[in-house]
């Protein structure tokens, strides 16, 4: 693995853990596609930093269950915009 790879990985589950952003978040504050912070953290991080991996698969895991809910206030608020 490249060196720049390998601290981007980092990098990237440093700013998980502090932040609990999301994948897509993530992506957007890095300037980089989805399933790239996709594999940085769930196939890059585990080889370089055990923890920080299982800290990071946490705080998505976390995300992933609470999706639905992100999703459906959402739309709560688009449609609460659409009526003055």
């Amino acid at each position: 693995m490249q060196n720049y790879i390998r601290k981007r990985a980092v990098k990237i589950g440093l700013h998980i853990q502090k932040t609990s952003n999301t994948v897509r978040q993530t992506a957007e504050i890095f300037g980089i596609s989805k399933s790239t912070v996709h594999k940085d953290v769930a196939e890059r991080l585990p080889r370089i930093d055990k923890k920080l991996a299982m800290e990071v698969k946490n705080i998505l895991d976390q995300n992933k269950a609470e999706r639905h809910i992100r999703g459906g206030e959402a739309t709560r608020q688009k449609y609460a915009s659409q009526q003055i």
